[in-house]
């Protein structure tokens, strides 16, 4: 080829790169506008439960993640933010107003709020709560400073922490912390008991090989007694130089956690890379694959293990691809949605990378948890569904993770 003919060539192919970039650049970011839900109740169709209406009982939430239902039917919040609040009759018994109260529940400690996934993350109540109104908290506070890798900045670590706290229906009294996690990259957490009043605890390290590695407490599910003692059977009990709270490891960055009151088993949902996204039964001592291998791919479309399957590593019930972004999880064990008993209820903030098209996704498995089906509910609403639970009037109620966060009801529109 002649020197001139392929200078050309190589000028021409120049100037149509820097046009495809100057393209790619002009292109607005993907997503869908988030709606104000400003209706009081909105009503649709579903595969299987048809004509479902759904109540806003409160909004004005400030990027909510949790809820607690309490046997008075009223509601707790966690607000990312660091505030806990308190919606009043959320599940709408007659002659009560449901209100959300405009000042924070006091009696919380001064969280960080300065760092990635600071802030106040998930609730649980006591098994024995009626009793005596022990609530459970989690949430990272700042841990370790390390340096930078080169010119990078310096990174703050945190530590994750349960609290437990008594809550007389107006504060929170003798707060006191039962777990605090080695300093390391956590994620957000959630925790749940089991039926033999055992809290787990699960949070995320979504970056390094931190969640194989046995010498931290990231991403890792931890099993520990309701005072932050450990359990005797736990896998890892006498091993040196491994925390005796962990149960199992290899979690990416779980944002789901239920106890399957059917099952008898601890279920647990996570995000993938880009896709990948799981739904795991927990079973202690369990390497469940993070970072080894993935259904995922890196965000810039990289691949990340050459096969989502190894030897010695628990394969997910359900996975996603693309991803849904799961948070929140609930199995249905109530009489109002009879088609729905037993399926598996998850959050989602958004699907396949594009942000305004969260739901609430429903799986159906059967009696050994092996999936049936599945559909997506709620994506007319456009909203980030951060956590999801059922309450004891055999409802659902569904947050939504937004600056004008809603807390959401799920009824039949019959009701």
């Amino acid at each position: 080829m002649r020197e001139g003919h392929a200078s050309g060539l190589w000028v021409g192919a120049a100037l149509l790169s820097l046009a495809q970039l100057a393209t790619a650049q002009q292109q607005p970011a993907p997503g869908i506008p988030v709606p104000t839900l400003s209706q009081p109740s909105y009503t649709f169709d579903t595969g299987e439960q048809h004509q479902l209406r759904v109540q806003v009982l409160a909004r004005g939430l400030n990027h909510p993640f949790a809820v607690a239902l309490l046997p008075d039917g009223d509601a707790l919040i966690s607000e990312r933010g660091g505030a806990l609040r308190l919606l009043r009759n959320a599940t709408g018994a007659a002659g009560r107003p449901t209100q959300l109260e405009a000042a924070p529940v006091p009696g919380l400690p001064t969280l960080e709020k300065t760092y990635r996934n600071a802030g106040l993350h998930d609730l649980a109540l006591h098994p024995g709560y009626a009793q005596n109104h022990w609530v459970y908290f989690s949430f990272n506070k700042p841990g370790d400073t390390v340096p930078g890798a080169g010119n990078a900045p310096a990174r703050q670590l945190s530590k994750l922490t349960v609290m437990r706290a008594t809550f007389d229906g107006r504060a929170l009294t003798d707060a006191k912390e039962i777990f605090v996690g080695k300093s390391g990259g956590t994620s957000g957490s959630r925790i749940a008991f089991d039926g033999d009043g055992l809290l787990y605890i699960i949070n995320g390290a979504a970056v390094g090989d931190d969640a194989q590695r046995m010498d931290n407490t990231v991403g890792k599910v931890l099993r520990v007694k309701d005072d932050g003692s450990i359990p005797a059977d736990n896998p890892y009990v006498g091993q040196k130089d491994v925390n005796p709270a962990v149960f199992t490891r290899g979690h990416r960055d779980p944002l789901a956690l239920t106890w399957h009151r059917g099952a008898g088993v601890m279920l647990a949902g996570e995000h993938g890379p880009n896709g990948g996204d799981e739904l795991n039964l927990i079973r202690g001592g369990k390497n469940y694959g993070w970072p080894v291998v993935t259904y995922g791919h890196g965000y810039d479309g990289a691949v990340l293990s050459e096969s989502p399957v190894a030897a010695g590593i628990e394969p997910p019930l359900v996975y996603w691809v693309p991803s849904i972004g799961p948070s929140g999880l609930t199995v249905y064990t109530g009489d109002r949605f009879p088609a729905w008993k037993n399926n598996v209820f998850i959050g989602s903030v958004r699907r396949g990378e594009i942000p305004g098209t969260g739901g609430l996704e429903r799986v159906v498995l059967n009696d050994k948890l092996q999936e049936l089906r599945r559909e997506t509910l709620l994506t007319e609403l456009h909203q980030r569904i951060r956590d999801v639970r059922q309450g004891a009037d055999g409802l659902l109620y569904v947050l939504t993770d937004e600056a004008d966060g809603a807390l959401l009801r799920l009824e039949p529109a019959s009701r």
